[in-house]
């Protein structure tokens, strides 16, 4: 049996896309296989430095790149409406694709300058936010898609709407898993409400496994030694794939025609640790209707962006 993989990514001349946390990791590889295609791909990272390393990394990969850096932090809302605003007025051709793919995990709380916690004010409420300021360009092209990396993580995920930011009982993992089940319950809200407004968008979702990328190196083993940092080490080595498969399932989601709006792709292995691209099951909580609703209502009070009424 043949396996999807990034050689089956049809040409994308023509097409538009922005990538977030393209810096590294997945988003990188993401950038990287969109541009080697022929989109025309924004870089949409919070480092400057970064950012610009990653640029010269996909131009000397990919001759004649056609790429650009936007500085987009998605932990400051103004951030996220000055990357959107400064897009959209030097792009009138619209967007074709948004991969909502930067992430923070684990980490310890900390609440952003807008009174959220990290988390889910990095992996959620700044995509939220995105995806609505630039919606105007993603329906400006027919079948444009907005590819929403969530995680196996969401699997023990909860929302607590009583206490979304943490103040009365935080869990550093617990807020992680609430975040990667918030990109599940907000892509399929927003496949909901773009086919109830009679809009040719594609909402998916995807999710890479365990894979080796800076998130989980920065992520709640870092810092560790001895005997706990040397376990992390190995069972990441075992049950881990490179960045270049990890990001098979969202480019699948990305590019693989015929891919059709609300469905979730992971990989096929063991307990979908790593493996090639195949549609995932969600658990029940993330295909929760009333929840998704709950969650769009609060995230549009949140981030003062209301759309798809």
């Amino acid at each position: 049996m043949s396996h999807w993989t990034a050689a089956d990514i049809p040409p994308l001349d023509g097409r538009t896309a922005i990538v977030t946390g393209a810096n590294s990791g997945l988003g990188l590889v993401t950038a990287l296989e969109l541009a080697r295609h022929g989109a025309s791909v924004t870089l949409a990272c919070r480092d400057s430095g970064k950012g610009e390393a990653a640029l010269a990394m996909v131009r000397e990969q990919v001759s004649g790149a056609d790429i650009e850096l936007g500085i987009l932090d998605l932990a400051t809302q103004d951030s996220v409406r000055t990357f959107a605003e400064g897009w959209l007025a030097s792009h009138s051709g619209g967007l074709d694709l948004l991969v909502n793919n930067a992430g923070v995990m684990a980490v310890p709380r900390e609440l952003t300058v807008d009174g959220f916690e990290r988390q889910l004010a990095t992996n959620h409420l700044g995509h939220f936010a995105l995806t609505g300021l630039l919606l105007p360009a993603l329906t400006a092209r027919p079948g444009a898609r907005v590819v929403s990396v969530s995680s196996n993580a969401h699997k023990f995920g909860r929302i607590s709407f009583e206490d979304l930011h943490g103040a009365k009982k935080y869990g550093s993992w617990r807020a992680y898993g609430q975040s990667k089940l918030a990109n599940l319950l907000f892509s399929a809200e927003l496949q909901r409400r773009a086919d109830a407004a009679g809009l040719a968008l594609v909402s998916v979702a995807a999710h890479p496994g365990t894979s080796r990328t800076s998130l989980v190196a920065n992520g709640p083993a870092a810092g560790t030694s001895g005997m706990r940092e040397k376990a992390t080490h190995t069972f990441g080595g075992m049950m881990s794939q490179p960045a270049e498969m990890g990001a098979l399932p969202q480019l699948y989601a990305a590019t693989a025609p015929g891919v059709p709006g609300g469905v979730y792709i992971g990989p096929d292995g063991f307990m979908e640790l790593k493996g090639y691209p195949r549609v995932a099951t969600p658990t029940k909580a993330a295909c929760d209707v009333e929840s998704a609703h709950r969650l769009w209502v609060v995230s549009e009070r949140l981030t003062a962006v209301s759309y798809l009424d």
